[in-house]
């Protein structure tokens, strides 16, 4: 193999929003797997990559499901990623399949977070359980459950204030929407999923990481993958942080939130490249 190859691959991982260091380590994982298989075909490299990354990315996440209640979902991530267009095409989602949705409108700061929760919950004959604008957000989270269990919903969707993972104070009071949370049902929040934008890069992997700290993320959602953004930083945050992609968001309408198909996507990376 000429390392003309190996470096074309690289500057296609890099390309792909992998970062370099991910990229760096995958083809040097791909030269040592080449060499023990004796390849010589550079097709034959192109798809070892892409068994390596799958390796990498990991299998696709399936959202939790509590078999003795409400399954509680805390949604959080930084501001500007599609959180709350997040939620709501969640709760279409699931509502498709049948379930019943109650959505928390935990973004308190923005009254237009608020209100356009409650134009998604309409779409989804999902309640929306909101207090006015400004108040404690985990006041919100508390009667949102409560009005979940008492209404004997399937899912409670809690959509929290998007923040930059900078902000100490509002990433403690995250850490108190959960501990809130668990205290209105035991167990709960059953999953914290972490919105990533896919345009964002390799800032994604630094927000992530400070979220992870602050609360105990289970899952990612990508977002944004609808414009040229490839998305590959996410091999980064799920080898970081362990946990799934289980949701992509590819566009505006209230059915392009889509679960995660970890083939799909190694596939698109190497098509757009």
């Amino acid at each position: 193999m000429t390392e003309e190859l190996y470096e074309e691959l690289e500057a296609i991982l890099i390309q792909a929003d992998l970062g370099v260091e991910a990229s760096v380590g995958l083809v040097e994982t791909l030269r040592q797997r080449a060499k023990a298989e004796k390849i010589k075909a550079a097709e034959e490299l192109r798809w070892l990559l892409k068994d390596e990354l799958k390796k990498l990315i990991g299998e696709p996440g399936v959202l939790i499901k509590n078999p003795s209640g409400p399954t509680v979902v805390m949604i959080v991530g930084v501001n500007g990623t599609g959180k709350t267009t997040s939620v709501g095409k969640l709760a279409y989602h699931l509502a498709e399949q049948g379930q019943k949705v109650v959505l928390g409108a935990a973004d308190t700061f923005r009254a237009a977070a608020i209100e356009q929760l409650e134009i998604w919950g309409e779409r989804a004959g999902a309640a929306v359980i909101r207090h006015q604008m400004g108040s404690d957000p985990a006041a919100v989270a508390f009667d949102a459950v409560q009005a979940g269990l008492s209404r004997r919903a399937d899912y409670i969707l809690i959509d929290t204030a998007g923040r930059l993972h900078t902000q100490t104070n509002l990433m403690q009071e995250l850490e108190k929407v959960g501990r809130v949370i668990g205290r209105a049902m035991d167990g709960a929040p059953h999953e914290i999923l972490l919105v990533v934008d896919a345009t964002t890069g390799q800032n994604a992997l630094n927000q992530a990481k400070l979220f992870a700290k602050a609360v105990p993320i289970t899952g990612i959602i990508l977002t944004k993958l609808d414009g040229t953004a490839k998305g590959g930083i996410v091999a980064a945050v799920v080898n970081t942080l362990r946990v799934p992609v289980k949701f992509i968001g590819i566009g505006e309408g209230v059915e392009d939130l889509k679960p995660f198909d970890t083939e799909a996507f190694v596939e698109a990376i190497f098509d757009r490249s």
